[in-house]
Parts: C-alpha cells; sequence; structure tokens
C-alpha cells in the first residue's frame, strides 16, 4: 500500500470526524440566531446549543471569548429549571445575554435539558406532588414543624430544612424522612448524659469542649454539664426523628410532604444564587 494512498485515506478519516462532531453553521444564519428545525440529525436540545450557544459559552458551556461558565458555576447548577427557561427565554439585560424567546417554550426546555447534561446532572425533577398540601402536614398532623424550621418557623431540635431539598432529588430526600438512621450525621446524633446524682437528660449536644457539654433538651431548653459531673455520655447510633413514617405517612402524604420541601428549597437556591458578596446590591450575572 502506498504511502500516498495512506495519507489520502487519513485526511479522509480526519474530514469525516470534523464534519460529524462540529456544529452546524447553515448559510446566512448569524451567531445568536435560532436554527432552523430539523437543520441536524443531532438531539434538539444539543443542536440549537450548538447553533444558538456555543459561540458565546463554548460547545460544552464552560465558557468562551463572549460568554461565562455556565456548566460549572455552582450558583448556576442549583438554579431551578424554571428559572433557567426564563433566562433564555427573556434575556438578562446588562449582561449581553439575548432573548430567545422565539425559539419556544418546547425548544429551550431541550436546551435546559442539554445544559443540565453538559453540567453532569439530570434535569431537575418534577414535583411527585401537591407543595401546598404538603406543607400542611409539614405544620400540621404529622408534627414536623415540632423539631425542624424552614423559612423562619418551626422548632430547632432537629436541622433547618429551608434549603435542603434545593439539590437533592425526591428519592433521596423520600429515603431521609422514611429511613432517618441511614448515613446519619455523627454530629448530629442525640446524646443521653447521667450525672453524678441520677439525673438523666436526653437532647442534642450544642456545645461541648475537654471539660464541659451544653444539651438542647427535647422541650427546648438548655442544660450545661460540668463533665467531671457526670456519671456517662452516651450518644446514641439513632436520630431522634421517628423512623416509622414510612408506614405513618401514606404514599400520597409523602410525595406531598416531599413536593414541599423541594419548592422551598429550590426557591431558597436561587435567593442564596443572587445574594452578591460583601453585601453588594450586584445580581449574579448570567
Amino acid at each position: 500500500m502506498s504511502r500516498g494512498f495512506l495519507r489520502l485515506s487519513m485526511l479522509v478519516l480526519l474530514l469525516s470526524a470534523w464534519l460529524a462532531f462540529s456544529p452546524t453553521q447553515l448559510p446566512g444564519q448569524r451567531c445568536g440566531t435560532p436554527p432552523p428545525a430539523g437543520s441536524s440529525s443531532a438531539p434538539e436540545g444539543q443542536r440549537i446549543f450548538a447553533t444558538s450557544c456555543a459561540a458565546c459559552h463554548g460547545l460544552d458551556a464552560r465558557g468562551g471569548e463572549r460568554g461565562p461558565d455556565i456548566a460549572n458555576k455552582r450558583e448556576l447548577q442549583q438554579l431551578p429549571d424554571e428559572t433557567i427557561l426564563r433566562i433564555i427565554q427573556d434575556g438578562k439585560a446588562g449582561t449581553g445575554m439575548p432573548a430567545f424567546g422565539s425559539l419556544g417554550i418546547a425548544q429551550i426546555q431541550a436546551v435546559v435539558r442539554h445544559l443540565r447534561s453538559l453540567q453532569g446532572q439530570a434535569a431537575a425533577a418534577q414535583l411527585p406532588g401537591d407543595p401546598e398540601r404538603g406543607k400542611a402536614l409539614f405544620f400540621g398532623k404529622h408534627g414536623c414543624s415540632q423539631c425542624h424550621m424552614t423559612n423562619g418557623e418551626g422548632g430547632f431540635i432537629g436541622s433547618d430544612l429551608s434549603s435542603y431539598a434545593g439539590t437533592r432529588s425526591a428519592d433521596d430526600i423520600r429515603s431521609a424522612i422514611t429511613d432517618p438512621d441511614k448515613n446519619l450525621d455523627p454530629r448530629k446524633r442525640p446524646v443521653t448524659v447521667i450525672t453524678l446524682n441520677g439525673k438523666t437528660q436526653t437532647g442534642m449536644a450544642r456545645n461541648e469542649d475537654n471539660f464541659s457539654l451544653q444539651i438542647l433538651a427535647l422541650d427546648g431548653t438548655f442544660h450545661f454539664f460540668t463533665k467531671s459531673d457526670l456519671r456517662s455520655i452516651d450518644y446514641q447510633a439513632r436520630s431522634l426523628m421517628p423512623s416509622d413514617y414510612g408506614s405513618r405517612l401514606s404514599r400520597q402524604e409523602l410525595d406531598d410532604l416531599v413536593s414541599y420541601l423541594m419548592t422551598i428549597g429550590r426557591a431558597n437556591a436561587v435567593r442564596t444564587s443572587k445574594k452578591p458578596p460583601s453585601g453588594r446590591d450586584d445580581e449574579v450575572k448570567e
């Protein structure tokens, strides 16, 4: 086989690879304009991103000469799909981000799905239930708010759940409710102490050093102990949270509760991402 034939074969292979993976720029189409439907066999979101977004943000969404990294930026990863869709649809004044409302909702949703894949995550899951019913359960008959707080309301024995579900899947949240002892954080284990005179107190350790221990009891009161006055300190290998919610809650109730936590978690993630550093009033750009 001649060297000339080998060189020609290599050129053909390289050209084929370049045509397969490079974005299609249609004649007369400018950067930032939506491509005509059916102009490529690539998945729709990928095709639209390549022809309308990549010139600024790069094919991998990790930034270019005219646009920032939108794949790795944590603030953007935490935004709900609805917020990203609105940014694409309406643009952002003063940032160089134009509006792409002419694409239509279905195509913008496809772009959001492709962006999520570039960010290494699936599109934000749809809510499995009704968040309003879930809120009623949280503050009502199932007593979640006796221990947990959301948006400044509720108890403080348990974790503040205002932002907990902002980046977690519905399955992960459901599992945390029905199996609270799974993957329990050692710092959040309840502790029981017995004093030298036989008094027992159970609660959550709030401050501890080599000489003292402060406990937040289940009734909300604080108790300070000097360790030399304690007979024993027992950190329990279980959560204070009831372990029978899987049977006490119906599937629908569980879905509603998960939806409430996801809704407030996403909303708080958006507010956090927009909070400027050092107290400035700037909004997060793009």
